[in-house]
């Protein structure tokens, strides 16, 4: 009988059996299903099996939990159910039929937006950070004089010197700071069809260079169409065919322009690779690709996709600027939380581009809301956390959550809290709802995108400032209220009385403990990698930031060798050679998971120096990896280093992060329960 057989049973049951199931394969630490209802899964059965310890929905995949032992789940789960495994990207495909047409599109668009993010990110804050040094006048600096004349505002008051009226030196940097604020906003269409190529699959050279070819100086700025008449756009901006003209505009910071033009070039390429023989395919399927694209680009698509794009920023700005823009501000407001779990959130990135590219002040009203929504789902896993501190595994979860989500980032928040439990997500909902109904009353604008959460208020255009922060003040306050309310009322807590619950009898069913040595006795662990470690917390995955598999140290890593950090047996090596499992000679269950989402990659760029079952000496070299291709593909090399076995044995002693590690150093101790 498989280690796993009884539970694996089970857990076919609680799927609601084989014909519940379209597909099934596995990661490094999760189960992943395809089902074709995923209303007869049974969660809370599922979560009382031994093996799991967690489960959760993502893209169309029913995830489950298992951690190292997932092969051994899995052949066992195949064994019983009768049900061959399928690759991940197999899976992938079969999951799209649990979305419906729009889902899809959504989801494409999220991965052609999300590797540009980063970006974005960089040159909100670049540009926030010049909005502090030019547009903000402090007191302290004295009155503001041009020609010897004290200057005065519309009302009467003094108008206060900025940083760059009185500094050279921050003049000087204001000034060098534009070069990649614009290099990220203005020339934002060559990063997008460059994202498009990377997600279907074909030449990411091309797509480059069509981006190129739609914001090249020879065309008309983007910006300057609006100022300039038709006359001398045809007398001075036209390509002249004889027959025809074609006009030379430019799309600086034009978002669908772009996405059309990305999108022709690669169907336009994977139509001609099908037809093309390969030994003539270089020289003919990137000119036939590429030509085509441009044309289409500057004569159809780029003017459609100018004005799809202008007319939904009519409708939003209509809804931002509108005699009822409070209710759009406070439906707009609850709802984003609800949209980053569908992922549809990504689109307001687009939204928020063609706004600023669209409007006469080059601001956007939306960002402001989306910064406040960030705060106030912070805010409620916050109130959670000071209401649970007390409870370690809730503390570890929530307090990290909390920080995340007031610096931007809230799936921890969502998905680790607030969503599970769900009165703080609705708190959260509440008070984001009701400071982006204040944020429009306030005509609230900021001048980019940028970090959101707390460091939101960088990008908000410098006479919006005070009441951005009177709305910061309520995205804090009401949740954390409405959280300690719901609790201590007991309004909607059912999800979480019953995880409590769950967790009280799962306590009776916990994995056997370890004799190999005695309580308290402590297991050096020693860094596998070369790299910055910092706190696991701060992990793209919110699997391994939530700490869910186990406690431990996040290591990026800067050369791509990976050695054995303790003395022991290899437990677990994936066929895609990213993740490999030990138990150390003293009882320790080690888990190494090179990069997030890497097992993608199917073993392209590593290498494994070991065998499942091979005996292990500390510094023994386990997989080395190709770290330029890696990033290259999309993905981060972030690697995991965490104790699996929690329940016998706790990560204690760990260096002070973050810091430089080296292989062999000291990382952590493991203490035996």
């Amino acid at each position: 009988m498989g280690k796993f057989e009884n539970e694996a049973r089970e857990m076919l049951e609680a799927i609601g059996g084989k014909g519940n199931v379209a597909a099934v394969t596995h990661c490094a630490t999760r189960m992943r299903f395809v089902l074709n209802d995923t209303g007869k899964a049974d969660i809370k059965r599922i979560e009382k099996i031994s093996a799991v310890k967690g489960t959760f929905t993502n893209a169309g995949q029913f995830q489950v939990i298992i951690g190292n032992d997932v092969p051994i789940f899995y052949n066992d789960f195949t064994a019983v159910s009768g049900i061959e495994g399928v690759s991940k990207e197999a899976a992938k495909s079969a999951a799209k039929s649990n979305q419906n047409p729009i889902q899809r599109v959504m989801t494409m668009l999220a991965e052609i937006f999300t590797p540009i993010i980063p970006a974005i990110i960089v040159g909100g804050l670049i540009l926030g950070f010049r909005n502090i040094l030019e547009g903000v006048g402090f007191e302290f600096l004295g009155q503001k004089v041009v020609d010897g004349v004290k200057q005065f505002d519309a009302a009467g008051e003094p108008v206060w010197n900025t940083i760059t009226n009185v500094s050279t030196f921050w003049n000087g940097v204001n000034h060098f700071l534009w070069l990649p604020g614009e290099a990220i906003f203005h020339f934002l269409p060559v990063g997008i069809t460059w994202s498009v190529t990377r997600k279907m699959g074909t030449t990411q050279i091309l797509g480059i260079v069509l981006g190129i070819c739609l914001v090249s100086p020879q065309l008309l700025n983007a910006y300057s169409v609006a100022g300039t008449s038709a006359a001398e756009i045809a007398e001075n901006w036209v390509w002249d065919f004889g027959y025809f003209t074609v006009n030379r505009i430019g799309y600086q910071a034009q978002v669908i322009p772009a996405l059309l033009a990305g999108l022709s070039l690669s169907y336009l390429e994977i139509f001609w690779r099908k037809r093309i023989p390969e030994v003539v395919s270089m020289i003919f399927v990137p000119f036939l690709s590429l030509l085509p694209a441009l044309i289409l680009a500057h004569t159809v698509l780029g003017p459609i996709g100018w004005t799809i794009g202008k007319g939904i920023s009519f409708v939003v700005l209509a809804g931002l600027t509108g005699p009822v823009k409070w209710l759009f501000g406070a439906i707009f407001g609850a709802l984003y939380a609800p949209l980053v779990i569908t992922g549809l959130h990504h689109m307001s990135n687009a939204i928020d581009t063609q706004l600023i590219a669209d409007t006469a002040t080059h601001t956007t009203g939306l960002w402001p809301m989306i910064a406040l929504s960030n705060i106030a789902q912070g805010s409620a896993v916050f109130a959670y956390y000071l209401m649970n501190r007390k409870n370690e595994r809730a503390a570890e979860i929530s307090l990290p959550a909390a920080i995340s989500a007031y610096l931007g980032v809230t799936e921890p928040a969502l998905f680790g809290v607030n969503v599970k439990y769900v009165y703080p997500f609705v708190a959260g909902m509440i008070g984001s709802g009701v400071a982006g109904l204040l944020s429009t009353t306030f005509n609230v604008q900021a001048n980019s995108i940028g970090v959101g959460g707390l460091p939101g208020f960088m990008a908000i255009n410098v006479k919006y400032m005070v009441p951005f922060f009177l709305c910061m003040a309520v995205a804090i306050i009401v949740p954390m209220f409405l959280t300690f309310f719901f609790r201590k009322s007991g309004i909607l807590t059912k999800a979480e009385d019953e995880a409590l619950e769950s967790a009280e009898e799962l306590s009776t069913s916990s994995a056997p403990v370890v004799e190999e040595a005695a309580s308290g006795s402590k297991v050096a662990i020693l860094s596998p990698l070369t790299g910055n470690a910092r706190e696991l917390c701060t992990a793209n995955d919110p699997v391994f930031a939530q700490g869910v598999m186990g406690q431990g140290v996040l290591i990026d890593p800067t050369e791509g060798e990976l050695v054995s950090p303790v003395d022991g047996i290899v437990s677990v090596l994936f066929p895609t050679k990213h993740a490999v499992g030990l138990v150390s000679s003293d009882g320790v269950e080690l888990l190494m998971h090179i990069g997030m989402d890497t097992v993608n990659l199917e073993g392209e760029g590593f290498i494994a120096h070991v065998a499942q079952g091979d005996n292990v000496k500390a510094g023994d070299k386990l997989i080395s990896f190709d770290i330029p291709a890696i990033k290259a593909a999309g993905y981060v090399v972030e690697t995991p280093v965490i104790v699996t076995n929690q329940d016998t044995y706790m990560p204690t002693d760990m260096i002070t992060l973050p810091a430089d590690v080296s292989r062999g150093s000291q990382l952590m101790t493991a203490t035996k329960l």
